[in-house]
């Protein structure tokens, strides 16, 4: 697991614990890639976001990576099906 992949599962892993508390220290690049790998075109939205725009702004090294990063939590247990924050 590279460096990238480590930083993006964090991130992740801290919003499907949290929810978007944990978008405090979160850049907005971070929280977008990070409402993608959750399924949450909700937060998205909230933040002005379409999901191409989403895909676009987190770059082709993270898109690239989300499938991983999805799989990992759902090995972790964590449901990513969009729920209440």
């Amino acid at each position: 697991m590279n460096a990238e992949m480590k930083h993006l599962l964090g991130k992740a892993r801290d919003a499907a614990r949290s929810g978007r508390d944990a978008w405090a220290v979160q850049s907005t690049g971070e929280k977008v890639a990070v409402a993608l790998v959750l399924n949450r075109a909700d937060w998205l939205t909230e933040m002005g976001y379409t999901i191409v725009e989403a895909i676009e702004r987190s770059g082709s090294e993270w898109v690239e990576l989300m499938p991983a990063v999805v799989r990992a939590l759902k090995d972790e247990g964590f449901s990513l099906v969009p729920g209440p924050t």
